[in-house]
């Protein structure tokens, strides 16, 4: 078992697109907001023109389709495979679970790279208190339905006050259900996280104490049952140094208006660098988040310090003690494949 940072590569391009904002679900920590992001659904035609704006980097771009919940969409079959035929690298479908429009019967483990499955609790109680009642079972089903179809198959878990003490048991029911790989992930302050600020100011963050004590010890057990683990770095030292992936990468976080964002702490405003005007991608004019990418502060992530500053702390001197990663850094945890 070995452990690294996944450092920033231009040789990497992760295209995140949200195919449709509409779901089934209403999770508690959703991070789509209608206001900024749209109600469409894309038409099979926009999708396949907005996948083709990358075409030139296809063959080291990996495709994430979103929503919502993307299996929600009648042509997600057809979008996959013109995103496959594109020479897109990896294909991923991620989903709550429900897995409509009779999906896994429509796509093959050839033509997708990863099912990732959402479950934000270990038990009933915890996950379907935050995504909805029902969900748990649900989700459990479509892993084994996915496992059992020969998928490569994944897990997400967002780490909130809400569910952080039950992670660890995670380690016993990933091993369970046959995950293949493991991503564990922080709640972010958007969407509706945003609305719901608590007396302590938290909306459901985890102290850098909590972080740090559960996730890497978890994600270390996971593993070991020979289970690939990922999740953000989060919180860097004094003197590491800070890197923003808007600068030093390339990852694109696609709407249904047709936004796109570099950075995923921006997409609660109208930042986004780019857009799509006319099925052409287009620069969008200043001010934008390309403007904040440049700037330093010793707190390190200027948009975690104008967003969600609670998860910072500060000397008697006013210095911070500690710096916010890029939410794009990564940790991985590797070990001997089943």
């Amino acid at each position: 078992m070995t452990s690294r940072t996944v450092s920033f590569s231009r040789s990497a391009i992760n295209v995140f697109f949200h195919i449709l904002s509409r779901c089934n679900l209403n999770c508690s920590h959703c991070y789509i907001n209608p206001r900024q992001h749209g109600d469409q659904t894309l038409p099979l035609s926009t999708i396949r023109f907005w996948l083709d704006a990358f075409a030139d980097k296809s063959q080291k771009a990996n495709v994430i389709f979103l929503g919502g919940e993307p299996t929600l969409h009648a042509d997600l079959p057809q979008a996959v495979r013109h995103a496959r035929q594109s020479g897109y690298q990896s294909i991923t479908i991620d989903t709550n679970g429900y897995l409509f429009n009779d999906i896994l019967s429509k796509i093959t483990p050839e033509e997708v790279d990863y099912l990732s499955f959402s479950l934000d609790g270990a038990s009933r109680s915890v996950n379907d208190a935050i995504r909805g009642k029902g969900c748990y079972d649900q989700c459990l089903s479509g892993i084994r339905r996915s496992v059992q179809g020969g998928f490569n198959t994944s897990l997400i878990y967002t780490v909130s006050e809400s569910n952080i003490h039950e992670l660890p048991d995670m380690v016993p029911l990933v091993e369970e259900l046959q995950i293949d790989r493991f991503f564990i992930q922080v709640i972010g302050i958007r969407g509706k996280s945003a609305q719901k600020k608590t007396t302590t100011g938290h909306a459901g963050q985890v102290s850098r104490e909590n972080w740090l004590e559960m996730v890497p010890a978890v994600a270390e057990a996971v593993s070991k049952k020979g289970i690939t683990v990922t999740y953000p770095k989060v919180f860097l030292s004094r003197t590491e140094k800070f890197e923003c992936a808007g600068l030093v990468a390339d990852n694109y976080f696609i709407f249904p208006n047709g936004r796109v964002y570099r950075c995923p702490l921006c997409e609660d405003f109208p930042l986004h660098s780019l857009a799509f005007e006319n099925n052409r991608l287009v620069e969008t004019p200043p001010l934008n988040e390309k403007d904040f990418f440049r700037l330093s502060i010793p707190e390190g992530c200027v948009m975690n310090k104008l967003i969600q500053p609670d998860n910072l702390a500060y000397d008697d001197t006013g210095q911070p003690e500690y710096k916010i990663a890029c939410c794009m850094l990564k940790e991985e945890f590797y070990g001997k494949q089943r």
